[in-house]
């Protein structure tokens, strides 16, 4: 009987790896999504935010966005 239980306490230890990779494969994914997720979000708004700063450096003027596809545009 000591012996089943030690084969099957050595045998739970050596699998614990396994189980390890597959939870850092579960956080690598969750955080993956949670990056593409801030991304989408906050993609257009960093957009908008360097052309602005874009414009001020280039001499001033109103910065306009352009529509999807089209060029943003910077008037003095």
């Amino acid at each position: 009987m000591l012996s089943t239980f030690k084969y099957l306490a050595s045998r739970l230890r050596r699998e614990e790896t396994g189980a390890t990779a597959v939870e850092y494969g579960i956080m690598v994914a969750l955080i993956a999504v949670v990056i593409i997720v801030a991304v989408t979000l906050l993609g257009g708004t960093l957009t908008d935010m360097f052309g602005q700063m874009a414009c001020q450096v280039n001499g001033g003027g109103t910065y306009t966005p352009g529509a999807a596809g089209a060029a943003s545009t910077c008037v003095p």
